[in-house]
């Protein structure tokens, strides 16, 4: 059978994420610029090939000082790491419209295998005739992880930054012809 060629389609889909703030509330983020793709034996997704990368340069938390911070050194080191990236090493189905999504993620230079459920919305054709499918990751990582390790402790006990990171991705791809 012959492959099938995916591409992100930037405008349907968003690469999201929290990180809990001084222990009790949420920060979401998102990046902005990044790049995707998935190959597959014809339409069918069971065993796709996924590959993901995003500019660290746009990463985005609806606040600029701290849009700054995450590019410096104590967090992503954008000027010596400009990229996040993803491959995936397998993609296999659990039950009707659940998978399971494993791959090496690299974050400033380091890379963990990581394994994310998906929730595959299936295949349909948009009014202009294009082929798309739709897919949503939710998970969790440890950004310590990765060397993302910068805090700061609170007078009253516990720390700014959680460790914690969870993600967040609607992912809407176009077959190309």
């Amino acid at each position: 059978m012959a492959t099938t060629k995916w591409s992100i389609d930037p405008t349907h889909s968003e690469i999201g994420f929290k990180v809990k703030h001084m222990m009790f509330t949420n920060v979401s983020g998102k990046f902005g610029a990044y790049e995707a793709s998935a190959i597959t034996e014809g339409d069918s997704f069971d065993n796709a090939d996924f590959s993901f990368s995003a500019d660290i340069a746009s990463v985005d938390t609806a606040n600029a000082d701290r849009d700054g911070h995450l590019r410096s050194g104590d967090f992503f080191d954008a000027e010596n790491h400009p990229k996040l990236t993803f491959k995936s090493s397998s993609f296999k189905k659990i039950n009707d419209g659940e998978f399971e999504l494993t791959g090496d993620l690299n974050i400033k230079g380091v890379s963990k295998t990581v394994k994310f459920p998906v929730e595959f919305s299936g295949i349909m054709t948009d009014p202009w005739g294009n082929t798309k499918v739709g897919l949503s990751i939710e998970g969790k990582i440890n950004r310590k992880d990765w060397g993302l390790n910068w805090n700061s402790a609170l007078e009253t006990g516990g720390v700014l930054v959680g460790e914690e990171v969870r993600l967040n991705i609607e992912l809407q791809f176009v077959k190309q012809a």
